[in-house]
């Protein structure tokens, strides 16, 4: 048997310095120097300071937290909110994490056209410092039928929906993902329907509920959570969650989703939660919470009726819940 006796001089790998960080080291010290990085990051631990450098906008975070959306249920902790996701993009199970480190989220362009008064493309970090940043704390209900609590840093998607202008004719706005085939082997799978496409109706996107989250639990949002830019709407399943956004297009047209396109008995454009419409193959009328695993009852919208669904009379022939 090969013993194999660490040097006193070796250390672990996890203790190790990431790549960028040591890549952004000089440019920080002398951001110190010149007083540049600001007084915030000098009562930081020098490793977070360090890190914080490194990401584009972290200089914007943590933000004030809206209290006016409250919620009945603790915080999942960060480490099970960040470390259990779906991502088809890097696979099709729910450990990604250290998959989608890969994505490249720097520069980050974002396209917004369609039937708008000027199509643009804007660089990232230029657009979210156009918005009014806070944070808000929502449920979240995956249709798969666990659940979170999450603290999201963002902006209100109406505040995008007024920065882009878009005409009268406008009903709707689909939203479309990255495709970055060098850090993305799922766009390997041919078989899905490329890229993943998901819309809302311009009352939906306006609505006061609806942001547009660039942050999480305080501090810029993790890839596998959809960096730089994901949609968030509280009242419906977690698919229409759109990730790691490149493109707004306001249209006339329904937008037809990625998951429509896969299996649209199942899943519909709606995908407002209801624990008294069931999914094909499962019930809704419980939730698992990720936290702890206690299964709890389903509310109807998620728990968010009072502020959703005026959007919904008079559509009873509508398949909102799928």
């Amino acid at each position: 048997m090969l013993i194999r006796v660490r040097k006193g001089w070796e250390i672990p790998e996890r203790e190790t310095t990431p790549e960028a960080i040591y890549r952004n080291r000089r440019k920080f010290i002398q951001g110190i120097a010149a007083g540049t990085i600001g007084a915030a990051a000098s009562t930081l631990p020098l490793g977070r300071a360090f890190a914080q450098a490194a990401m584009p906008n972290a200089d914007l975070y943590p933000a004030k937290r809206n209290d006016a959306y409250k919620v009945d249920r603790p915080i999942t902790p960060k480490e099970k909110a960040t470390h259990y996701n779906n991502f088809y993009e890097f696979g099709s199970h729910k450990f990604i994490a250290d998959a989608a480190q890969a994505l490249k989220i720097s520069p980050w362009k974002v396209k917004i056209d369609g039937m708008v008064e000027k199509p643009i493309e804007i660089d990232f970090d230029e657009l979210v410092r156009k918005m009014p940043l806070e944070e808000r704390v929502y449920r979240f209900r995956c249709v798969e039928a666990w659940a979170m609590t999450v603290p999201w840093t963002g902006f209100p998607m109406k505040a995008l929906v007024d920065f882009a202008k878009p005409t009268s004719g406008a009903k709707y706005v689909e939203m479309q993902t990255a495709e970055q085939e060098d850090t993305m082997p799922g766009l390997k799978q041919f078989w899905y329907p490329w890229p993943y496409i998901e819309g809302l109706t311009m009352a939906e996107a306006t609505n006061e509920l609806t942001m547009i989250a660039t942050g999480l639990y305080g501090e810029p949002i993790p890839k596998q959570n959809g960096a730089p830019l994901r949609l968030v709407t509280p009242w419906k399943y977690g698919f229409k969650n759109i990730k790691s956004i490149v493109r707004f297009t306001f249209t006339d047209k329904r937008p037809v989703s990625y998951w429509q396109q896969i299996a649209d008995n199942e899943y519909g454009f709606w995908a407002n939660v209801n624990p008294k419409v069931p999914h094909p193959r499962w019930s809704q009328a419980q939730e698992r919470l990720l936290s702890n695993g206690e299964e709890v009852p389903t509310q109807l919208f998620n728990g968010y009726a009072d502020y959703v669904a005026d959007m919904y009379k008079g559509m009873e022939g509508e398949k909102l819940y799928m």
